[in-house]
């Protein structure tokens, strides 16, 4: 009988606890073997994966994808999430220079790594959609070009030689988003971001995910089973973990991530990001249906 030839995929994952017994090799497959490339952080590993398809696996964040989708790029989604949370501790200002609120960024100089980042997609639509602050009143300043190179990015550009946080201290920007530090001389732009959290929580009924898993579409194609066992695998080393939180900030399947879908997509079309909303079920090949 002739064996069964194992795949060897190239993949880069971040080392999430739930997905410790995969990378760790406590979970296998006998369909392929994962070869786990590091990149510290693993969002360095999006515009390889966007612009050259380096990877066969990939962690990816979801705004990154829908922009990747609307440039035809030849990427499939699994919804496997590697990465949720609730944003509102993730915007920062400097009461040394002003008090600021959420409502007060209008006119002010708002530093953010790219425009196109998924928790600054995140933070803007909670601005724009729950406290009414008009996005295009912000001057952005940013630090890196997208991932996904089709994007024109009209953003004031930070000079090279400059950090977002010491901008931040040096009052040369009013605010920024998708930060923290430990800081005593900073304060978050929500002053309970806990609370903040668990009312807009209670109001939406939606984890935000960042992260989530794309493969290749050439793989998608040529491998639908092994992209399906590496769903599968991914999904028993979550089950394996068992829950860390609750509500589950890194849900699987699509009908768990859909209202989070729905929303990242209404609020990446608000902001330009893509050129339409996408229902949640365009998001996903055909390829790898029946996931769950």
């Amino acid at each position: 009988m002739t064996p069964v030839r194992t795949i060897k995929l190239k993949a880069v994952i971040g080392s999430h606890p739930h997905v410790q017994a995969v990378k760790s090799g406590a979970l296998r497959s006998d369909l392929f073997d994962l070869d786990f490339i590091a990149y510290t952080p693993t969002n360095t590993a999006f515009k390889p994966m966007v612009r050259e398809q380096a990877f066969d696996v990939c962690e990816m964040a979801i705004v990154t994808f829908l922009m990747a989708k609307a440039h035809g790029k030849p990427l499939v989604l699994l919804p496997a999430t590697m990465l949720g949370r609730f944003q509102h501790a993730y915007a920062l200002y400097n009461p040394a220079h002003e008090t600021l609120g959420p409502s007060d960024l209008e006119g002010r100089r708002v530093g953010i790594r790219s425009f196109t980042t998924t928790t600054g997609a995140w933070i803007r639509g909670i601005l724009a959609n729950d406290y009414g602050v008009d996005l295009a009143r912000i001057r952005w300043v940013t630090f890196e070009d997208p991932h996904v190179a089709e994007y024109v990015d009209n953003t004031e550009r930070a000079p090279d030689d400059k950090k977002i946080l010491s901008m931040l201290m040096d009052g040369e920007l009013d605010a920024v988003l998708g930060e923290t530090s430990d800081d005593p001389r900073l304060k978050t732009l929500f002053p309970d971001p806990a609370l903040e959290a668990a009312r807009w929580y209670t109001r939406r009924g939606v984890v935000p995910v960042n992260h989530l898993v794309v493969v290749t579409e050439q793989l998608a194609k040529s491998h639908p089973d092994v992209v399906a066992g590496v769903y599968d695998l991914l999904k028993r080393s979550k089950e394996q973990a068992g829950p860390a939180a609750t509500p589950d900030l890194v849900p699987f399947g699509i009908e768990a991530n859909r209202r989070s879908l729905e929303l990242i997509v209404d609020y990446a079309f608000q902001q330009a990001l893509i050129p339409r909303r996408y229902a949640v079920d365009e998001l996903f090949d055909a390829a790898i249906e029946g996931l769950n």
